[in-house]
């Protein structure tokens, strides 16, 4: 892959992030092929997991997705799959739940197994990878601070 060369080090830094979240995402893809199931997916079952097989949309939206109607469009294609179940509560009509299958359990635990981030993190040293999360966060913590002005 030729390397491009911006002059601007702020929009060469920002290509440089695009390029390897790409590139990490092609990696999962690749890797959850046989799964037939998404990267967003693939989050959302672990989230689930996590959350002891149960979750209420409110909760997984506080974890990375950024709309309630997009992650609803996920839970729909996943319940026709059979990874989830919607589950009303009792005390609550409007009120859903969004639950693991036996199947979504089991695509949970093997797709668990990939080592796409694992091999392509190798090329960082432990304190190399403590750094970049470091300076991701902050990087992620000026944006919100950004867009929030």
């Amino acid at each position: 892959m030729e390397e491009i060369i911006l002059r601007d080090s702020n929009l060469y830094s920002r290509y440089l992030i695009g390029e390897a979240r790409y590139l990490m995402l092609k990696a999962t893809q690749k890797e959850l092929a046989p799964y037939q199931i998404s990267p967003r997916q693939a989050y959302i079952l672990f989230i689930l997991y996590n959350h002891g097989h149960k979750a209420k949309l409110a909760e997984l939206a506080n974890h990375g997705e950024r709309l309630i109607s997009t992650l609803s469009i996920q839970i729909a294609r996943m319940e026709k799959m059979g990874l989830v179940k919607k589950v009303r509560e009792a005390h609550k009509t409007t009120l859903l739940s969004i639950e693991l299958t036996e199947k979504g359990l089991e695509v949970c635990k093997n797709s668990n197994k990939m080592i796409a981030d694992k091999e392509i993190m190798s090329a960082l040293s432990e304190e190399e990878r403590q750094q970049l999360i470091s300076i991701m966060k902050k990087i992620i913590n000026k944006a919100t601070q950004y867009i929030s002005e």
